[in-house]
């Protein structure tokens, strides 16, 4: 399978999607345009997000969760079933916008990654707002990236994945590796990447998006990027020069607010020399592979993950030691 390529699967939509979709238009929509208007309210979100830390999120008997500790932040290894290559490993930026969310709530994600890249998954708990900024988000990153090499992973070894807000976390630390000079891992995967937090209206699917308000992302991106230049690649990664980054795969919805800013990475690393595995899934949420308990689609694209995996893997070495440069 080429790695470099669009896909637009052809799936019938699941009677689950649609009654998917309805649901959240009508419950997580409104509810995100009431929350994301005032700093008190993204801080009680915030606080309730540190309860939901000590809640026991289910999951399969066959799923191991182990914490993990490092010096800033902690995280949890997650390993999808047995006989996985412990040499490898990917590590997992969780979304949630930058002030919501945890490891713990994004397991259904991270233990069907380790199942199909067949290697433990470190979920990273990174720092978040709205007491943090992005920069201690990024630092974290970088950090626990810089601690697996320092315990023995090759960087050809270690994959690097995140959704939404941790798809731009994903991005951002590609970047920043690239630009210090350092190696960089054999892949990563983005889901639903949010990666324009400059102060443009969002258009595009502004009525058709099930579950984002277009306006709150943008008054949440405001709130983001105050004292800072939202045009820095850090800031936002869709700005940035994508050359000598490793292969990228990009999923998002076809109805998503923020489907266009996937599109526009898709691109603008393609024009760099970057391998991009672009998949637009007609009609699916934002961030759908979480709830692949409940829809088959996003059990799905579990499988197009490992596809890539495995694409990946079979790309010649010599593009792979180019990568890592």
């Amino acid at each position: 399978m080429r790695v470099d390529r669009d896909v637009i699967p052809e799936y019938p939509l699941s009677w689950q999607a649609r009654a998917l979709t309805g649901l959240l238009r009508g419950t997580v929509k409104p509810a995100s345009s009431l929350l994301m208007r005032h700093p008190l309210a993204l801080s009680g979100a915030a606080r309730l997000g540190e309860l939901a830390r000590v809640v026991n999120v289910p999951h399969p008997e066959h799923v191991a969760v182990v914490p993990a500790a490092f010096s800033a932040c902690g995280g949890e290894w997650v390993r999808g079933g047995q006989g996985l290559d412990e040499r490898k490993v990917l590590l997992y930026f969780h979304g949630g916008g930058y002030f919501s969310c945890s490891p713990r709530t994004h397991r259904p994600i991270t233990w069907r990654l380790s199942a199909v890249s067949r290697r433990p998954v470190l979920a990273l708990d990174y720092r978040q707002g709205p007491v943090h900024r992005l920069a201690d988000s990024l630092a974290d990153a970088l950090d626990a990236y810089d601690c697996l090499l320092r315990r023995g992973h090759a960087p050809q070894d270690v994959i690097l994945a995140g959704d939404s807000a941790g798809g731009h976390l994903t991005l951002a630390t590609l970047l920043a590796l690239r630009d210090r000079g350092l190696p960089l891992p054999a892949a990563a995967i983005c889901l639903s990447p949010w990666a324009d937090l400059t102060d443009f209206p969002r258009r595009a699917n502004r009525w058709q998006d099930p579950m984002l308000p277009a306006s709150r992302v943008r008054w949440l991106a405001r709130r983001w990027t105050s004292g800072l230049d939202p045009w820095d690649p850090l800031v936002s990664p869709v700005h940035g020069d994508f050359a000598g980054l490793p292969p990228l795969m990009i999923v998002t919805g076809s109805t998503e607010v923020l489907r266009d800013e996937a599109r526009r990475v898709a691109q603008r690393a393609r024009l760099a020399g970057v391998q991009v595995r672009y998949e637009e899934w007609p009609r699916m949420p934002h961030v759908f592979p979480i709830l692949a308990d409940v829809l088959p689609e996003a059990r799905l694209a579990f499988r197009h993950m490992s596809q890539f995996l495995q694409a990946v893997a079979e790309l010649p070495e010599a593009m792979g030691d180019s990568a890592a440069a």
